[in-house]
């Protein structure tokens, strides 16, 4: 008994540094119920054996070495930093993975609090808690585990990711941590996502925000909120409902996406704001056929400054970029626009609920190819096609190229109800859906692709806070800003020591640093593959500040800060 309350307290000590509220319910667990007995391997060391219900003993590692067996284990993990094991067994398999300096974290999901006390009653777990990249999450719900990943595991640091079961546990607690396996599953597909995205565009962005930032210094008088939005994508479905929507336009506050604006200008209507959230140069063929300078735009702080010189009533607003919304926390705050859904539609949905609007109507929302058509008449892509087609390539056969270019390219309806649809624009279509239930205020004027389900109408609005669109005030000059901030990159340990090392010494206001760093990070890492994480850090801050001190050493700019 003795032994036991020693083991017991001295792992619960090491384990409170990284989980003192699981500590506090391993307190109340209860270590005499017999989960588990210990059998003695023949390498000496003691093997936790599950006990059924007949009284039989299942051990969870080999009864010959399972010191050995840990290691073999973990000697199948190549390019994963970062192993998430189902099941605390008798550590060996987690102490094996800790002796390797290629694996960043680890991550332990157990079940049964007093199966887990009664393992910490048994033997000394305190070389494996000591470790910083050490976790335990114990008796928590999927969606827990669905959260937390996305939050801890960075692709662009720790490579990939693996899930490594200890298979005796977990087929005796098979129903939970199948629910486990699913929640891991769909918190990578989220984070294979926005990597992906970064990969592609994170050098972009961060050019874009820190050429942005100057013009973002303007005073513009705050907009009230709005009562009645329409909201017009650039389906084709906008051809057909443009009757509908100018019948109605005096009394709605018309919000355009970027590709719509050219087919509303084309009609005659001038919409009261656009939207804009593409950091690709492509944005800017939206506004090349004109643009009424007086109209608000509304742009991503991560947009492509050519779009932004296109207007001088800019409203620029918060994405999710982490530079972004370190600018907007320490600088100068901007309304944040939920930008999740990937889409400007649903982007649109975002503001106009921000703007307070109780009451929102979609037009051109198809999410599809209805009939084959691409987009709404005097969209870019038209003129686009006009000027690049000659007598080998019309302008049908460009247009056909582009449609059928897609990937997983589906033909759904019958008869004249009939569209093409994407992987992708379904789940752009199911992404609106949500929001548009969550809302409870949004209406989608019927079209010509797949009908838009929002489900029955939530609770009321009419109690919601409507507050004004509006930045906040400066702390310093745009040029101050940036020179501080890459005084902090500059700043930031050295990864000399390895990445564990380098990430467990980071103060929290330099982990928000580094954060700002990553998607320019995923991007490099794209290019070349080979780096390690710790060259990639290295790499991208002597990257970042380069660009910032272009930015500040050119002339034009030199008139915003006062530092040499």
């Amino acid at each position: 008994m003795m032994d036991k309350q020693y083991f017991f307290e001295r792992n619960l000590l090491a384990l409170s540094v990284s989980e003192p509220e699981l500590c506090s319910r391993l307190t109340m667990a209860e270590t005499t119920l017999g989960r588990y007995k210990y059998l003695t391997a023949r390498s000496g060391v003691q093997v936790p054996a599950l006990v059924d219900a007949t009284g039989a003993a299942h051990p969870l590692h080999s009864l010959v070495d399972p010191e050995k067996e840990g290691r073999r284990l973990v000697s199948t993990v190549t390019d994963e930093g970062f192993l998430v094991f189902f099941g605390l067994g008798g550590g060996y398999h987690i102490a094996a993975a800790l002796e390797r300096k290629d694996i960043y974290r680890v991550l332990v999901v157990e079940y049964d609090l007093n199966g887990i006390a009664e393992l910490l009653s048994s033997q000394d777990y305190i070389h494996i808690f000591n470790d910083s990249r050490f976790r335990l999450w114990a008796d928590l719900p999927p969606a827990a585990l669905e959260t937390y990943i996305p939050q801890v595991y960075q692709p662009v640091l720790y490579g990939g990711i693996r899930v490594l079961p200890l298979r005796t546990r977990t087929a005796f607690d098979e129903a939970r941590f199948t629910e486990a396996a699913g929640a891991f599953t769909r918190a990578i597909d989220r984070v294979k996502g926005d990597y992906s995205v970064q990969a592609y565009f994170g050098k972009r962005w961060f050019s874009n925000i820190i050429r942005n930032i100057f013009r973002a210094e303007g005073e513009l008088p705050p907009i009230p909120p709005i009562r009645h939005v329409a909201i017009s994508a650039a389906g084709p479905s906008l051809n057909v409902q443009l009757p509908e929507l100018i019948r109605r336009r005096d009394s709605r506050y018309l919000i355009a996406t970027d590709t719509s604006l050219p087919s509303l200008l084309a009609a005659g209507v001038e919409p009261d704001a656009v939207i804009s959230i593409d950091c690709q140069h492509i944005s800017y063929y939206h506004f090349m056929g004109g643009f009424p300078g007086h109209i608000p735009l509304f742009l991503d702080l991560a947009s492509p400054p050519a779009v932004a010189a296109c207007s001088k009533n800019l409203r620029f607003f918060s994405s999710g970029h982490p530079l972004v919304r370190y600018i907007s926390r320490f600088w100068r705050s901007f309304p944040a626009v939920d930008t999740s859904g990937g889409n400007v539609t649903y982007a649109a949905l975002s503001l106009a609920e921000i703007l307070g609007a109780q009451q929102i109507e979609l037009y051109g929302a198809d999410f599809s190819y209805p009939r084959g058509i691409t987009y709404a008449r005097g969209t870019y892509i038209y003129p686009y096609f006009d000027k690049k087609q000659n007598r080998f390539s019309p302008t049908e056969s460009l247009f056909s190229d582009f449609l059928y270019r897609s990937p997983y390219l589906t033909r759904k309806g019958t008869g004249e109800s009939w569209y093409y649809e994407t992987k992708i624009m379904s789940r752009y279509r199911k992404g609106l859906e949500e929001k548009a239930h969550a809302l409870g205020t949004v209406r989608a004027v019927p079209g010509m692709g797949p009908p838009l389900d929002f489900g029955e109408k939530s609770a009321s609005p009419k109690g919601r806070l409507l507050p004004v669109f509006s930045s906040g005030p400066m702390t310093m000059t745009a040029g101050e800003f940036l020179w501080e901030y890459q005084k902090k990159v500059n700043s930031l340990p050295s990864c000399r020591g390895g990445l564990p090392y380098f990430l467990e010494k980071l103060k929290e206001d330099e982990s928000l640093i580094l954060a700002t760093l990553l998607p320019m990070g995923a991007t490099l890492k794209r290019r070349r593959p080979e780096l390690t994480g710790e060259a990639v850090l290295e790499e991208v801050r002597s990257l970042c500040t380069a660009e910032i001190r272009r930015i500040l050493g050119t002339a034009k700019i030199k008139a915003f800060h006062t530092r040499p």
